[in-house]
């Protein structure tokens, strides 16, 4: 559950010092077997990230009761969700006693996602995971409390009340 920041002239310098530090520490004698290890470990360690899309899996970081939802629908744009969008699931799984069942329909506010997302400060956030927040028809929450972190881009697109609920906004 960790938040990944990152402004766009540090990327570089770390790119430029990692290789260094390889060349400096005899790893790799030369600059031809450089360039195909930097360029096999992007490809193995960088996961493609995409949109929150038709049967993506998300986690539910509320106290509704339900611990996985399944996406429907994206109710916003043709490529699917991101982070203050609204979508429409499926409970995977639920609690025993919870407000919500296993195979309810539910609406949900992406609080959490994995694709990384630009900044007006030029930096750059993302998550671990894929997280929602399960919400009614109006837009409120179900649950009491939102778990984990809670970037505060959510204020511009009016869930409020989950920042309100959120013991850490990023």
């Amino acid at each position: 559950m960790t938040a990944f920041f990152r402004s766009k002239s540090s990327s570089v310098g770390r790119s430029l010092l990692g290789s260094l530090g390889n060349n400096l520490l005899g790893v790799v004698k030369k600059p031809q077997e450089a360039m195909t290890r930097i360029s096999s470990n992007d490809l193995f360690s960088q996961q493609q990230r995409t949109f929150i899309q038709m049967r993506t899996n998300l986690k539910v970081v509320d106290n509704s009761g339900a611990k996985r939802v399944m996406c429907i629908q994206a109710l916003k744009g043709k490529k699917g969700a991101r982070l203050g969008d609204t979508i429409i699931g499926s409970v995977k799984e639920a609690q025993p006693r919870g407000k919500v069942k296993k195979g309810e329909v539910v609406y949900g506010v992406v609080v959490r996602a994995a694709m990384q997302r630009g900044r007006c400060d030029g930096s750059e956030i993302k998550f671990d995971d894929n997280a929602i927040v399960l919400v009614n028809k109006q837009g409120e929450p179900i649950g009491t409390r939102v778990f984990g972190p809670v970037p505060h881009e959510l204020r511009k697109k009016k869930h409020v009340k989950i920042l309100a609920l959120a013991e850490h906004i990023a």
